[in-house]
């Protein structure tokens, strides 16, 4: 009896503690502490014996990994995450935003075409799609993937921005401008002011781009990629010093350094 009772008392505090790291992994993804989120959750990920489970674990490794630029560990991760389970839509839509954005279009579209057969009405999968395509001149079919995003989602706003950056990409900046006009009268966020702060830079107005990049700041200060905005309108403007330590910043709240490696050669060396 007392054995049976301190064995239940010993499963209690290991689901306990098990609890308790879940927690502290989750907290540190959510903090953007990428560092605490990769120790964390490669420690879930190693003694879980549940397979489902196990893939969710890997695949937030992989996320930390990736916004750390640790990208070989985060494909390894992502790939370790499919391995426990092969119908986790999340895992190929983010296999196929990372091969995308190293420039593996058609492995991309793999995963994507596989992760739709899974997860048919999943947005991440049309967005990643319709960036590949906007970038490949196929200008139609990028609108086509967006569009229908919106048959089922059709509150979905980086679907509508999308759309809004299709016109900015094709030179239709003044419609652009209108769409995010609309966009944030509806529902100021601080994805549409970084938007919207993106095409007045593509216009060169810098006051009006600058102001635009420190609302979205201000409204999220943790949405990297306003920093790399306001960055690149400081470029534009001679602020050299400034703009560098808006790029410190975007890389600080997750956005991977790798990809700003261009821009750091504008900074003075440390």
């Amino acid at each position: 009896m007392k054995k049976s009772l301190l064995l239940t008392a010993l499963m209690c505090t290991s689901l306990f503690l098990y609890g308790q790291d879940k927690k502290t992994a989750e907290e540190c993804l959510k903090k953007a502490d990428y560092k605490c989120a990769e120790e964390q959750y490669s420690k879930l990920a190693e003694k879980e014996q549940i397979q489902k489970f196990q893939s969710e674990y890997y695949n937030n490794l992989g996320t930390a990994q990736r916004r750390l630029g640790k990208t070989t560990s985060a494909f390894k991760s992502y790939e370790s995450a499919l391995k426990a389970n092969p119908m986790s839509a999340s895992v190929y839509a983010n296999l196929a935003s990372l091969h995308s954005q190293k420039g593996s279009k058609a492995k991309a579209l793999e995963y994507i075409a596989t992760g739709l057969k899974i997860e048919p009405e999943n947005p991440e999968f049309y967005l990643t799609r319709s960036k590949i395509y906007d970038s490949q001149g196929k200008k139609e079919l990028a609108l086509n993937d967006l569009k229908q995003i919106l048959t089922f989602a059709p509150d979905n706003i980086f679907a509508k921005t999308g759309l809004a950056n299709l016109k900015k990409n094709n030179g239709d900046l003044e419609g652009a401008l209108k769409d995010y006009n609309q966009l944030i009268s509806e529902k100021p966020e601080s994805l549409l002011y970084n938007g919207r702060a993106d095409v007045y830079l593509k216009m060169k107005k810098y006051k009006e781009s600058l102001v635009d990049a420190n609302k979205a700041i201000s409204i999220d200060p943790k949405f990297s990629q306003s920093y790399v905005t306001k960055a690149m309108v400081l470029f534009e403007t001679a602020k050299e010093k400034e703009a560098c330590g808006n790029l410190d910043k975007a890389v600080n709240t997750g956005y991977e350094k790798a990809v700003l490696t261009e821009y750091y050669t504008k900074c003075p060396k440390k």
